[in-house]
């Protein structure tokens, strides 16, 4: 299934229903007076969050959805039928913003969690609701009211718990195959990943996290190189970042080089995203001798002056992986604890977090608005008018390394 994780649509509620003019007529009965009913509600419009989808190709190519109108009022007092409610599924991690004022209409984060964008339309009111003592014979009827249209925009951010990221043959697709059932494509040439990955670890009984594989980074990705920076917005809502690095290259560069480079891009995506608790994972170990791994490490740890856990692994060979796995879920433990007994603590995380998406979504929006000018044939900012914009589309001490077994 093709990963799609930006679209755009339109929502129209549906409108409510007229009320109705009747009176009663029946042998016998002179006078019967006004017995016109009140129109029916318009359906409304909502998304809701299901576990059961991971894309949002379903919205690629169908774009407009309307919810059911109110019926009319009837004779007889009767009511019209309320038009029903049309119910959207969408991804778990949804966010969904209006489209006209770029506000955040809400996310979807669990699932079953339900948001309305379109209120339906209120009813109209039949001739009997207008009766009195003075006004027998009403001939007053009020029109059902229209129901909200919106364009919308969703945005889904995979929901995990640990974050890969590295350049492309770093080795993250083979880790993630080593310690989760996830079997994402494996290959001998850089850029293998072209979509997140998510894979489910388990370190015990009833424990486990997930882990997000993020298509590799390069250098001027930021700029829209190779696959430019799009997927980093996946990394906004995890709770830890491993940075794959491979320690052996084939090319003979230096590992740190590349460290730096994911750091540099890391930095004009999002700096609030490099507050993020972050681990240094050399991989490919076993590309080296024993005697050459410490030195290696010892390398790249000083070039980065890197303070905190250094972990020495091969995902190829399952060395290592395990203890990784195991620091990873000890740290969720401990973090969760924190969040639920220090609020000062849990008030910074959700802060950054704030930071995190909206610098994101900021730095998105401008690679877009570049992207629209260049289309346009406009060479700066400055140049462009509003029609030019195509709405289409650290802790102290030394590291703590920890090597394979």
């Amino acid at each position: 299934m093709k990963f799609v994780d930006e679209v755009s649509i339109f929502v129209k509620a549906g409108d409510g229903g007229n009320g109705m003019m009747s009176f009663r007529r029946e042998k016998f009965i002179e006078k019967g007076g006004p017995n016109g009913g009140d129109g029916g509600d318009g359906g409304s419009v909502y998304l809701e969050a299901d576990e059961n989808l991971n894309t949002l190709v379903d919205y690629r190519y169908t774009r407009r959805f309307q919810a059911q109108n109110g019926q009319k009022g009837g004779s007889t007092d009767c009511t019209g039928a309320k038009g029903e409610d049309l119910i959207l599924p969408v991804p778990v991690g949804t966010t969904v913003i209006d489209a006209a004022t770029q506000e955040i209409m809400g996310d979807l984060t669990k699932a079953g969690q339900r948001l309305l964008v379109a209120q339906g339309g209120w009813h109209g009111l039949g001739n009997t609701r207008f009766k009195s003592s003075t006004n027998r014979a009403p001939r007053q009827t009020t029109p059902g009211k229209p129901g909200d249209a919106r364009d919308l925009k969703l945005e889904l951010k995979v929901l995990a718990d640990v974050g890969l990221l590295g350049l492309p043959n770093a080795g993250k697709s083979t880790f993630i195959r080593s310690v989760s059932a996830a079997k994402p494509k494996v290959a001998d040439y850089p850029f293998t990943t072209l979509v997140p990955n998510l894979g489910v670890v388990s370190v015990g009984r009833y424990k486990s996290f997930v882990i997000a594989d993020i298509p590799g980074l390069i250098e001027g990705a930021s700029e829209g190189a190779g696959l430019g920076i799009r997927f980093l917005k996946h990394l906004a809502r995890t709770r830890l970042l491993l940075h794959l690095v491979d320690m052996a290259p084939l090319d003979g560069s230096d590992p740190a080089d590349a460290a730096e480079v994911i750091l540099h891009e890391l930095e004009k995506f999002s700096p609030a995203l490099t507050q993020r608790d972050r681990w240094l994972v050399l991989n490919k170990a076993d590309q080296l001798l024993e005697e050459e791994r410490e030195e290696r490490v010892r390398q790249v740890v000083e070039r980065l002056d890197w303070k905190g856990p250094v972990f020495v692994i091969s995902a190829l060979e399952s060395e290592g992986t395990e203890a990784l796995s195991q620091a990873i879920m000890r740290y969720l433990d401990e973090r969760t604890v924190r969040i639920a007994e220090e609020p000062e603590y849990a008030e910074a995380l959700a802060e950054l977090d704030r930071q995190i998406e909206d610098e994101a979504r900021a730095r998105l929006q401008e690679l877009d608005d570049q992207r629209a000018l260049r289309r346009a044939g406009v060479k700066s900012v400055e140049e462009a008018d509003d029609d030019d914009f195509d709405d289409d589309d650290d802790d102290e001490g030394g590291a703590e390394i920890i090597y394979v077994r």
